[in-house]
């Protein structure tokens, strides 16, 4: 069944053209879709029965409930969403005071190999199509309370640039959500077109993981580092300064990690790097993941690292953590689910 979440109206029409319905009939399915969060053909009660009829031969909405939800102490919550082909994608839910910000998922899986990463392990499985990224919205019990959503789960976002872009545009058209773009980030490691292109197709705001200043330490943790150098992203983005100078929001994240890269020789090193950027730097505490050799920072030496960086002329702040007893570090509840499911084939042969 093809679905319709993630068209745009012209498309719609198209689609619209080939079950028999009239070409206006396109306009009217984006609206049940996108204003009126329809969750089924049947709902569509402006189209003729038969009309209907004939779109549910070949569509669905393509809204689809979680799996399974966990919930944590401090009201966090992680959904698991069952993709088309069987694979499982983590979302999570951070409620905080007046708001509310999901991190969405954009691959199962990853391509990055990042070792300090529990989804990078995964190795790579899919990437998401759009229906299936704005299905991680659109099925989200607290869909409405939402105020921010961040493409910082599973998956590199750029590697998967087509689908992002989409999904973007659907949360950010006056056909689609409507929403503000300053209200999406989308993080990456840095790909060449795809940061390219998501600078100049897209006006939502952009994260780049950094978390270690030094190109050759940086690519012992990160091998896209080999790809393309942190060097040569603040050269793109500085040659795009202009795009960030106004409600478009520029953040490189650093996970602070204790002995590896929290000394004030790392802070300097990093705010010469990033000096006169309008950005601002993210620290943010290591989760730890099962067989890590890394550990966390103490949190003397990570007020420390954000005070070298505020006092260089950086903006920084610390990331609150959230979720650790529901395992809300990206990859570790579904990488649990699979290896659940791995087992069942097992016994059941």
């Amino acid at each position: 069944m093809l679905p319709l979440l993630g068209h745009t109206p012209d498309e719609l029409r198209e689609i619209a053209a080939e079950a028999g319905l009239p070409a206006f009939a396109g306009k009217q399915i984006a609206r049940w879709l996108y204003t009126k969060g329809a969750r089924s053909v049947d709902e569509m009660t402006d189209l003729s029965k038969a009309g209907r009829e004939a779109l549910k031969a070949r569509c669905e909405v393509g809204v689809h409930a979680p799996a399974d939800c966990r919930i944590s102490a401090d009201g966090t919550r992680k959904y698991l969403f069952r993709t088309a082909d069987g694979h499982y994608v983590e979302t999570v839910y951070i409620p905080d005071g007046d708001r509310a910000t999901l991190c969405v998922s954009s691959q199962v899986g990853c391509k990055m190999g990042c070792t300090f990463c529990m989804t990078g392990r995964q190795g790579f499985a899919a990437s998401l199509t759009a229906a299936e990224i704005l299905n991680q919205i659109y099925a989200l019990p607290e869909r409405e309370r939402l105020t921010n959503i961040v493409f910082m789960g599973q998956g590199e976002p750029l590697d998967n640039v087509d689908a992002v872009l989409r999904a973007c545009e659907v949360l950010t058209a006056g056909w689609g959500l409507a929403w503000s773009p300053k209200r999406i980030t989308v993080s990456s490691v840095g790909l060449r077109k795809g940061l390219e292109r998501f600078i100049a197709e897209s006006r939502c705001s952009l994260a780049i993981s950094l978390h270690h200043p030094v190109p050759a330490r940086r690519a012992e943790m990160m091998p896209a580092e080999r790809a393309m150098g942190i060097a040569e992203i603040v050269a793109v983005l500085r040659r795009h300064k202009a795009a960030f100078e106004s409600q478009r929001r520029l953040t490189f994240e650093y996970i602070v990690f204790g002995g590896l890269n929290d000394d004030s020789a790392s802070a300097d090193t990093l705010a010469d790097l990033l000096r006169g950027l309008p950005c601002r730097v993210n620290l943010i505490r290591f989760h730890p993941i099962p067989s890590s050799p890394f550990r966390g920072t103490d949190e003397t030496r990570l007020a420390a690292f954000r005070d070298r960086l505020c006092a260089r002329g950086l903006t920084a702040t610390i990331r609150a953590s959230r979720g650790q007893d529901i395992e809300a570090a990206c990859g570790l509840l579904s990488t649990k689910k699979q290896e659940e499911n791995r087992r069942k084939e097992v016994l059941s042969r």
